[in-house]
């Protein structure tokens, strides 16, 4: 979905990071989402371009290699999303990412993911348990293989270009281990 940089037309919005108003005449980064109370139609989430380089950072690149506007302390704004970008954490699924805790268990063997190792995230599926959960569950690099379906190469293809931050020669051990 397309992101924006605009100036604030009032004082009215708040950044949807720091929860502090927006004020009138500021620039803002406005990421589209889908309006939950009606179909079809968008409406963005507002950030300040500070808050927005630390949380968003690469919807704010984008929007900035895309905006008209004059952006006061852009050099800045870059330095921060460098830093930032390193520590994103994807947001579509499916996903490879690094285990930042060892708590979360693989869905395929029910074994303890390791801090630090690769791991894949997929779509949460309803399990029957009597308290359903959404979002991402995650699996071995070895476990993955058995959630690929039909075209492995697909899946692999999808979750490459959803995944931040993975070293490539993680993203090839993946890609030999789907086509096993």
């Amino acid at each position: 979905m397309p992101s924006i940089i605009e100036t604030a037309k009032t004082g009215r919005a708040g950044c949807r990071t720091c929860k502090t108003p927006i004020g009138k005449g500021e620039l803002r980064f406005g990421e589209e989402v889908p309006n939950a109370f009606s179909a079809g139609e968008m409406t963005y989430n507002w950030h300040h371009l500070a808050c927005a380089a630390k949380k968003k950072p690469s919807a704010l690149k984008e929007a900035l290699d895309s905006t008209d506007q004059t952006v006061p302390d852009k050099e800045e704004l870059l330095k921060a999303i460098e830093v930032n970008a390193k520590t994103e954490k994807p947001t579509v699924l499916p996903y490879a990412e690094y285990a930042p805790t060892a708590r979360a268990a693989c869905i395929g063997c029910t074994e303890k993911i390791e801090k630090g190792h690769l791991r894949v995230a997929i779509e949460s599926e309803d399990d029957g348990s009597p308290f359903p959960r959404s979002g991402p569950r995650y699996l071995h690099v070895a476990c993955a293989v058995d959630h690929a379906g039909d075209d492995p190469d697909e899946f692999f293809e999808r979750v490459k270009a959803n995944s931040k931050n993975v070293e490539m020669k993680d993203m090839q051990e993946l890609e030999a281990a789907l086509q096993a």
